[in-house]
């Protein structure tokens, strides 16, 4: 019998991978943009490699090849390696604490021949492959509170390691996995738990103690009085009413209080509070300097967050159709902090404008609504379950990115997929989204 061997043509989706291209074009003009000092031969800057763009140029040709090799492996090769890719990954994790490079605040990147690594951001892939792998297990029963544990420790485990390293940001990233765990059954309970307590952890820092727990105490003999009729049947739902009552208190008092003050770096502390609108005040000097010294790429005015408020002036200047390219005041006088990685979006913001950006908005919807028919028309539960991840991951980046870069959300340090300047950001989504791309042209072969 004779071995079928990759294509590299047949069945491509080949929408996603010019959208692909769009978007990483996008983001190196954008990073040109940003960059690019006055009076430099063009041409010669580009191929220099002493430049951010002409670097991602550089990351754009490496990531190509990879794609490449990616479309020519045939697509049983992830699913019998993704276990392995797993532990490979939490050892490039726990390889971070002894040979770690510190910048910018933050231990996560490990240093060497000139580049920089980040096995936070490239173990996304190895924890999506395992998380569709373990789903995709015949033994799986994934409506067993067992089955779920296990799949939340596979998304988990590295988010606290890099909790470790001083990288909040992209730990919150794994936390979209659980989006997945969702599609294939995971009880909508577990979600709205989720943003209930995110709601409690934003009440919590905006209300006074006393008066919350007082709030809390009245919704729960509210709930109690409502529901009195059902209590009397079933007694056990009174003691769910109470058992939700004093987790909430308990989380309100203690939990909350130690983590804002023992977890988070005093920096990240205060861009949660500029977030909800709330002023921020170290409690002594070594706070305040503790401040001044951690926080990456920090400046400071009258009080408020510098990165935001200078992002959304850049972003409003733009107006309709935006400055043009190389002629945004904000970005090229380099107003706006980290103009090429985290705050990428308000040099497209100044420069193309209200337009400029509904277009990238759009081929990001484009893209995302593609990679969801794919996950829907996936034969094999491990195709869907990945498809499904990659959706997640790069929904959770652009959400936040852009919410971040218009004070809707705590500035955390995500970058814009495909867009934001990188190696290791740039690298990693290729992978993510190319390896969905082969499992997507072998889909006729039914891989459970």
């Amino acid at each position: 019998m004779s071995q079928r061997k990759p294509e590299i043509s047949k069945g491509i989706d080949w929408l996603v991978v010019w959208l692909y291209i769009i978007l990483v074009f996008i983001g190196i003009m954008s990073i040109f943009a940003a960059t690019y000092t006055e009076g430099d031969p063009v041409l010669q800057s580009f191929i220099s490699l002493k430049t951010d763009y002409s670097r991602q140029l550089l990351y754009f040709g490496i990531a190509a090849v990879l794609a490449v090799f990616i479309l020519l492996t045939d697509s049983k090769f992830f699913t019998a390696t993704a276990n392995l890719w797993y532990a490979f990954g939490i050892l490039l994790l726990l390889l971070v604490f002894p040979f770690h490079t510190e910048v910018k605040g933050t231990k996560s990147i490990i240093r060497f021949a000139g580049f920089q690594l980040q096995p936070a951001e490239l173990c996304k892939v190895f924890v999506n492959l395992a998380l569709a792998k373990y789903l995709s297990r015949v033994e799986t029963d994934f409506s067993k509170t067992r089955s779920q544990l296990i799949a939340t420790a596979i998304a988990i485990s590295p988010a606290l390691i890099t909790i470790l390293q001083q990288e909040t940001g992209l730990a919150l990233v794994y936390f979209s996995f659980f989006l997945v765990m969702f599609r294939e059954g995971l009880p909508a309970a577990v979600l709205i738990i989720g943003f209930s307590l995110a709601a409690l952890v934003v009440a919590t820092l905006l209300v006074e103690p006393n008066t919350l727990a007082i709030i809390l105490t009245a919704i729960a003999a509210g709930a109690v009085y409502i529901m009195r009729r059902q209590i009397k049947r079933k007694r056990r739902l009174l003691a769910v009413i109470m058992g939700i009552w004093f987790v909430s208190v308990g989380v309100q008092r203690f939990v909350v209080p130690y983590v804002f003050e023992t977890v988070l770096q005093p920096y990240q502390v205060k861009r949660i509070y500029d977030t909800i609108g709330k002023d921020y005040v170290p409690k002594d000097e070594a706070e305040a300097l503790a401040m001044e010294q951690t926080a990456p790429a920090k400046k400071k005015d009258d009080g408020g967050d510098y990165n935001v408020k200078q992002s959304k002036i850049a972003i409003g200047s733009g107006g309709f159709s935006g400055k043009g390219l190389l002629k945004g005041t904000q970005t090229r006088y380099d107003f706006v902090p980290e103009q090429r990685t985290d705050f990428i979006f308000c040099t497209i913001g100044e420069g193309f404008g209200f337009l400029g950006s509904f277009t990238l908005m759009l081929i990001y919807f484009l893209l995302l609504m593609r990679i969801i028919t794919i996950a829907e028309r996936q034969r094999s539960v491990f195709s869907r379950c990945y498809a499904y991840g990659v959706a997640s991951v790069l929904f959770f980046h652009i959400a936040i990115n852009i919410c971040m870069t218009i004070g809707l959300a705590p500035v955390i340090g995500i970058p814009l997929p495909f867009i934001s300047y990188g190696g290791t950001a740039l690298l990693t989504f290729t992978v993510l989204l190319f390896i969905l791309i082969r499992l997507d042209a072998d889909r006729q072969m039914v891989l459970r």
